[in-house]
């Protein structure tokens, strides 16, 4: 079965056709640059240029890089603020359904869409307990599951720590702009997630993003955490593979909706032990504590 995914994001905007069984992109993907400002209207373009580059007609999957409740976007914290309460679901389906005739379109949070692949095809499969997926770019993402169900919209990039707001201190935009070498960075990666496992306890953090694909740069830098961490499988296909499950699910159930409360990766295998970590946690290149 193929269906479309499409992943908005705050520095791009990109999709293709996906194979579902395989969890795979059925075709090379096609990418335009998020327009500035990314308001709604000029973001609904750029996603009818990347689905039209296929020639889809059908059911449509979008991530948002914001909070996401029944097709309505509630917060743009990297995109034009004239999203928020926006009904994104309608506005691309009727931007879509000018000249293909309609596609039914499934918007949720872009995190959440890349969680979702995640532990359906890769680094989470199989995956029981509490598993985070972080995904490190123009902001930080998150998807928290419990026994393969989706927690939705956690927006765990938005906390705060010693007085920051953390993907402020430690995204993948910031290590570009600050000109951050990898060990400083992975130093500030360290700080947010020791925040994060002594909220949630994860057995497994799954790192996601483009700069999953530079793992070795900095994964072996991060100490003194007990969870297991992973780079993810997907990588940046993860958002479109996704996207493409949520309207596929919204489309066996019925109706265009995202996914929501109880959203499920798909049935899980035994867990795996996952190793821990007792080191000491660094301070370099976060805030000193007040």
């Amino acid at each position: 079965m193929k269906v479309f995914g499409v992943d908005i994001g705050g520095s791009g905007i990109k999709g293709a056709p996906v194979d579902l069984e395989r969890g795979d992109l059925a075709e090379e993907r096609f990418k335009v640059l998020t327009p500035h400002p990314a308001t709604p209207d000029a973001v609904a373009d750029c996603v009818k240029q990347v689905v039209d580059h296929f020639g889809w007609s059908g059911p449509v999957g979008a991530t948002f890089p914001g909070v996401v409740t029944d097709g309505v976007t509630r917060t743009a914290a990297n995109v034009d603020k004239g999203w928020i309460d926006r009904n994104a679901a309608a506005l691309l389906a009727g931007r879509l359904g000018d000249e293909t005739g309609g596609c039914p379109v499934t918007v949720l949070n872009d995190a959440d869409a890349a969680g979702l692949a995640e532990m359906r095809f890769g680094a989470g499969r199989g995956r029981r307990g509490t598993v985070i997926v972080l995904t490190f770019g123009t902001g930080i993402g998150s998807a928290v599951f419990t026994d393969g169900e989706l927690v939705p919209n956690t927006e765990l990039g938005h906390l705060e720590l010693h007085g920051h707001d953390a993907e402020k201190r430690a995204s993948t935009k910031v290590k570009d702009d600050e000109d951050l070498s990898w060990p400083d960075w992975a130093h500030r990666v360290q700080k947010y997630l020791a925040h994060v496992e002594m909220l949630f306890s994860p057995r497994l953090f799954v790192i996601g993003g483009g700069v999953s694909r530079k793992a070795a740069k900095f994964l072996p830098l991060i100490e003194g955490i007990r969870a297991e961490i992973v780079p993810a499988q997907l990588q940046n296909s993860a958002g479109i593979v996704g996207a493409a499950m949520a309207a596929a699910a919204a489309e066996r159930d019925g109706a265009a909706a995202p996914a929501g409360a109880g959203a499920s990766a798909g049935p899980l295998a035994a867990p795996a032990s996952a190793p821990s970590s007792d080191g000491p946690t660094s301070q370099v290149g976060w805030p000193a504590d007040p």
